[in-house]
C-alpha cells in the first residue's frame, strides 16, 4: 500500500497516527507547499506578539516522522492530480503513486479585490511564513500604525499580536460588531470595550473601497463612507475559504468545500478529504458545511487514515466551537450561539459588575448553542449536552445557575459521564 497526504497539518498529522496504528510497513508519504514540520497555527499570532517563541511552535517532536517511516516532502507544490492514473505530479515533474490518498490542504485566506490591494504593506495572515514577512516589513519600514481588515478571530488575535508590538489598530468590520459570527451583541460589546481600553480603534458597518499609496507602500484606507485612515500596514483578515484549487477540474465533488461521506471519502474510491479544505457533517444542523477548527480537523484526520488503513470507522459529525482569549478575557462559544430564529428559546444572564455574561440557545428542549465570556468553567458541560442532544426540559430552570453541575443532569447521562 502506498498513502499520500497532500497537507502537513492537524489532519495530516492525525492520518499519520491512525495510519501507523493499524498498518506500520506501507509506504506514506506527506507532500506540503510549506517549507516546515507541522507546527501549532493556532499559535502564530502569538508568536508575532512575542508571547511564544519559534521554539514552541512544533505541533510534534522532531523525530515524529522518522519514528512513524515518513516520507516527507516539503516546500513542493503539487501540479497536476491525476486520478485516473492514481499520481500525483510535482512542480519537479516528479510523479508519485498512491493507492489511497488524503487532501488535507486547509483554507485560502480571501483577498481584498479593490484598487491598491496589490501595494507593498498588505499580509493575510495564517501561516508561518506570514509571521517572517510581517515581522520583517515592521522593522523595515518603522511600522506605528496598522490597519486590520476584520473583525473575526484571525483579525481580533493579530490585532492583539500588533498591540503588544507598541503598534497602534484600527479594525475595519463590514457588520455591525467584532466576531459576529460566534457571538451576540452583549457579548462582543464586552470585547470592544476591552479593546477599546488598550487603545483600539473600531470601525463598524464599513469596508475599504480604496488603498492609497505613497513609494508604492500602502499609506492610507478610503473607507466607503468616505472617511480615510492613515497606516503603515494593513492585516487582512475578512476569512478563510475551503481551499479546493488541485481538485478543480477533477471528478471530485465539490460544494462549499471538497464533499465527503460519513468516512472522509470523497465520490472517488479511496481518495479522502479532511479539515478545512472539506465539507462534512455538522451535528446539529446535520447539513453538510466546512468547518475549520483545529478540533475538527483532527477527528476528521484521525476517521479518514482509519479508514484508509482498511478499519471503518465513521464521522460522526461536529460543530462550531471557539474557545480564545482577548485582552485577558476568557470567551467561549459553540453551535449556533447568535440564532434568534422563532422555533428557539434564548437564556440569558449578565452581570456588568464583573462582566460575566452566559447565554444558552435551546431548540425542542435541547442546547443548540451558547455563549461563556469570562465564566468558561463549565463550558464542557454545555458542549457535551449539545453533542449528545439531551433533553433539558426537567432541569432547564437550572441552566444558568452559578452551581450548575453534573448534580443537574439526568442519572443515565451522569453515569455514562463518569
Amino acid at each position: 500500500m502506498n498513502y499520500i497526504i497532500i497537507g502537513n497539518s492537524a489532519s495530516g498529522v492525525a492520518a499519520i497516527e491512525a495510519i501507523r496504528k493499524y498498518d506500520e510497513k506501507s509506504q506514506v508519504t506527506v507532500i506540503s507547499d510549506e517549507s516546515y514540520t507541522s507546527y501549532s497555527r493556532p499559535l502564530i499570532s502569538y508568536l508575532l506578539g512575542k508571547k511564544v517563541t519559534p521554539k514552541m511552535m512544533p505541533y510534534r517532536e522532531i523525530n515524529f516522522y522518522k519514528d512513524n517511516q515518513v516520507k516527507l516532502v516539503l516546500n513542493s507544490k503539487i501540479t497536476k492530480l491525476d486520478l485516473s492514473k492514481k499520481e500525483v505530479v510535482l512542480m519537479d515533474k516528479q510523479k508519485i503513486h498512491f493507492n489511497k490518498l488524503l487532501i488535507a490542504v486547509g483554507g485560502k485566506p480571501i483577498n481584498l479585490r479593490i484598487p491598491g490591494s496589490e501595494l507593498n504593506g498588505i499580509f493575510t495572515f495564517s501561516k508561518l511564513d506570514d509571521v517572517g514577512e510581517i515581522e520583517r516589513y515592521i522593522k523595515t519600514n518603522k511600522v506605528k500604525k496598522a490597519v486590520v481588515v476584520g473583525g473575526g478571530l484571525i483579525g481580533l488575535k493579530t490585532t492583539e499580536a500588533l498591540i503588544e508590538l507598541k503598534i497602534k489598530v484600527t479594525i475595519v468590520e463590514l457588520a455591525d460588531r467584532i466576531l459576529s459570527s460566534s457571538l451576540d451583541k452583549k457579548a462582543s460589546n464586552i470585547i470592544e470595550e476591552a479593546l477599546k481600553k488598550k487603545d483600539c480603534k473600531l470601525i463598524t458597518n464599513n469596508s475599504i473601497k480604496k488603498i492609497k499609496e505613497k513609494n508604492n507602500k500602502t499609506k492610507e484606507v478610503i473607507l466607503k463612507n468616505q472617511k480615510r485612515i492613515s497606516t503603515d500596514l494593513i492585516i487582512v483578515a475578512i476569512g478563510v475559504k475551503p481551499n479546493m484549487e488541485l481538485v478543480k477540474n477533477t471528478p471530485i465533488n465539490i460544494n462549499k468545500g471538497i464533499l465527503v461521506d460519513k468516512f472522509m471519502q470523497t465520490n472517488v474510491k479511496n481518495v479522502y478529504a479532511a479539515g478545512d479544505c472539506c465539507e462534512a457533517k455538522d451535528l446539529i444542523s446535520m447539513k453538510s458545511r466546512p468547518i475549520a477548527i483545529w478540533p475538527v480537523a483532527v477527528q476528521q484526520g484521525k476517521i479518514a487514515g482509519f479508514n484508509m488503513a482498511g478499519v471503518k470507522r465513521e464521522y460522526q459529525g461536529s460543530f462550531i466551537m471557539n474557545s480564545i482569549e482577548l485582552c485577558t478575557i476568557p470567551i467561549i462559544s459553540v453551535g449556533e450561539s447568535c440564532s434568534d430564529k422563532d422555533d428557539c428559546q434564548i437564556l440569558e444572564h449578565f452581570d456588568c459588575k464583573k462582566t460575566i455574561y452566559k447565554k444558552v440557545v435551546l431548540k425542542n428542549n435541547k442546547i443548540i448553542g451558547g455563549i461563556f465570556v469570562n465564566n468558561i468553567e463549565r463550558a464542557g458541560l454545555y458542549t457535551g449536552l449539545i453533542r449528545n442532544k439531551i433533553d433539558i426540559l426537567n432541569f432547564k430552570e437550572h441552566l444558568l445557575e452559578e452551581e450548575f453541575g453534573l448534580i443537574n443532569l439526568p442519572k443515565f447521562y451522569r453515569k455514562n459521564i463518569l
